[in-house]
């Protein structure tokens, strides 16, 4: 009896074991999913009564073409930034935004917030769109695209490739990735959830790594229909998902004229002989003045008479009459003789003979009766 009681204590310790594992999968796999439509509750100031103990703050520049916008505006993001209680500071001359919190400022995240607010103001971004960084579901990322490629014709193509004919690749991001992006100069301004922007960074970066955006939207678009799928959250989507290959391109062309690199050598090249040098090695430098005007008149006579001698050959060349041709005499083949058919002609005139009135036939031919007259005739 004892041996039973302890083989059913063991048995309930064995399955509480393993209803424990269960239902700490079941927890682990719970962590993974968010519920729809939950959010976080927001911060009051009865999270945080007494406020903050030091000011901080935050200041940025803005380039000058952005000062008319920024004049207008500067109203709506001060009433914006007094919500939470954060002083707002606009200074033209120097070109820069200050942000600083205030004694009554309770949450310490909305000067963070704020901050972001004027870096996207300062990165053409309009208010309408840079308001919604004060919500507590989003955040923002400025993507520097500046030194990401060498030639700034390059840049210039894969900035342009990333916005697309009309803004249509911007617009169809925008779409797949719940985001406001913004392309201006050197940088790419993201305003949306984290989710978003972390595929936002990923085709700005592959693009200008010149990789297309329409094969990164490809996949978006697919893992956004996958969502929808509840079986499939927890399961790998590779199987999926397309695999673009890089292919390889054709051998560069090689250049006409292929330029030979000489052996390096450490001595510097032979320096080339002087007028004087030349003279030394033939002697002339040792003749008399005399000598020397002699030979250069011998050497001028020489060469003119050369020109002389060819202007005397080109003015001959006038007077030497041109070949001409033999001429060749045309002689008229006399037609071959056609071979006369001698009997086609007879053919001919029997006919013509026929024809002619009154005129007896050449060969005529019997009557001929058919054998059931002779019959009848034969009766009668």
């Amino acid at each position: 009896m004892a041996s039973s009681t302890n083989e059913g204590s063991v048995s309930e310790t064995q399955s509480g074991k393993k209803s424990k594992k269960n239902t700490n999968q079941v927890d682990e796999s719970q962590l993974f999913t968010v519920p729809d439509g939950w959010k976080e509750p927001a911060f009051t100031k009865e999270d945080n009564p007494k406020g903050l103990l030091e000011e901080s703050s935050f200041a940025t520049l803005f380039p000058k073409y952005r000062e008319a916008y920024l004049k207008e505006c500067w109203p709506l993001v001060q009433k914006a930034l007094g919500d939470s209680h954060i002083k707002a500071t606009l200074d033209l001359i120097e070109g820069s935004i200050t942000v600083c919190t205030t004694k009554k400022t309770f949450d310490p995240y909305a000067v963070v917030r704020a901050r972001d607010l004027i870096k996207l103001l300062a990165r053409s971004v309009p208010f309408e769109q840079a308001v919604r960084i004060l919500e507590d579901d989003m955040a923002c990322d400025i993507i520097k695209i500046g030194t990401l490629v060498r030639t700034r014709e390059r840049f210039v193509k894969r900035r342009q490739r990333l916005i697309g004919p009309k803004g249509s690749t911007l617009k169809a991001l925008e779409l797949l990735t719940n985001c406001y992006v913004m392309v201006q100069g050197n940088t790419v301004s993201a305003l949306g959830p984290f989710n978003g922007l972390k595929e936002v960074r990923k085709v700005v970066l592959d693009t200008m790594k010149n990789i297309h955006p329409i094969y990164n939207i490809k996949t978006l678009m697919i893992k956004r229909e996958l969502s929808k799928d509840p079986e499939l959250r927890l399961q790998s989507w590779e199987r999926f998902l397309p695999n673009f290959r890089h292919k390889n391109l054709t051998k560069r062309k090689e250049p006409k004229k292929k330029t030979t690199k000489k052996e390096y050598t450490p001595f510097p090249p032979q320096q080339p002989e002087s007028q004087i040098d030349k003279e030394l090695a033939t002697g002339e430098f040792f003749l008399r003045e005399s000598v020397k005007k002699r030979k250069k008149m011998e050497e001028i006579k020489v060469k003119q008479a050369e020109v002389l001698t060819k202007r005397q050959e080109e003015r001959n060349r006038a007077f030497i009459p041109p070949k001409e041709k033999p001429v060749m005499k045309k002689t008229n083949k006399a037609p071959s003789e056609a071979k006369i058919d001698i009997e086609a002609i007879k053919a001919k005139v029997r006919k013509a003979k026929t024809k002619k009135l009154g005129a007896p036939a050449v060969n005529p031919v019997p009557q001929t009766t058919p054998a059931y007259d002779k019959k009848k005739k034969n009766k009668g």
